[in-house]
C-alpha cells in the first residue's frame, strides 16, 4: 500500500467507516461486537518454572503449544465468532535477552538505562509534543547488539536509511 492510498484510508476511516480491510457489509457500525484477548502464551516458561531455571530452561515448549492450539480450537468453535483475536505480552520466555524496550505514546524521543536495560521511546508520526520532527524508529538486531536511530519522514523519504545501519544487517 502506498503512502498516498494509506493516507485515503486513514481518511476514509472517519465517521466510523473504513474500507480498506472489510467486506462491503462491514464497512460501518452495524451494532454490537466482541472479540477474544490473549496473553502471554511464553512458551518455554512452564518448564522453566518447573525446574526452577529462569535464566535458560526455557528450551521445551510443548505445553504451551499444546495450550495456544487449545485456545485456537475453542476460539474457532464459537458462534457467533469473534470479530478478530489479539494476542499481547510475552510471545516466547526470553526475558533474560531483554537489553531494550521500545514504546511511545509520549509524542517526543525520550529514553534512558536502568542496569543495563535500554528504554527507548520514540516520538509520533503525527502530532508533535515537543521539539522532535514527524518520525520513525529504524531498529537493527544482530546477534550482538541493538542499534536503532530517529528519522524524520523527509529524511527517511528523501536519504532511507543509512549505509551503516544496513550494513549491519549483511550476513558474515
Amino acid at each position: 500500500m502506498s503512502a498516498a492510498e494509506a493516507g485515503g484510508v486513514f481518511r476514509r476511516a472517519r465517521g466510523r467507516t473504513l474500507d480498506a480491510f472489510l467486506s462491503e457489509k462491514e464497512r460501518e457500525w452495524k451494532g454490537p461486537f466482541y472479540f477474544i484477548q490473549g496473553a502471554d502464551p511464553q512458551f518455554g516458561l512452564m518448564k522453566a518454572w518447573s525446574t526452577g531455571d529462569s535464566d535458560s530452561g526455557g528450551d521445551e515448549w510443548g505445553q504451551e503449544i499444546r495450550l495456544t492450539e487449545q485456545a485456537v480450537e475453542a476460539i474457532n468453535k464459537l458462534k457467533p465468532k469473534p470479530k478478530f483475536f489479539v494476542l499481547c505480552g510475552d510471545l516466547i520466555h526470553a526475558m533474560p535477552g531483554v537489553t531494550a524496550v521500545f514504546s511511545g505514546h509520549y509524542h517526543r524521543n525520550a529514553g534512558g538505562t536502568y542496569q543495563n536495560l535500554d528504554m527507548v521511546v520514540s516520538s509520533a508520526i503525527g502530532c508533535q509534543l515537543g521539539q522532535d520532527t514527524h518520525g520513525l524508529r529504524v531498529v537493527v538486531v544482530t546477534a550482538e547488539k541493538i542499534i536503532h536511530r530517529y528519522y524524520s519522514l523527509d529524511e527517511l523519504s528523501e536519504q532511507g536509511v543509512e549505509a551503516d545501519l544496513m550494513g549491519l544487517m549483511e550476513e558474515k
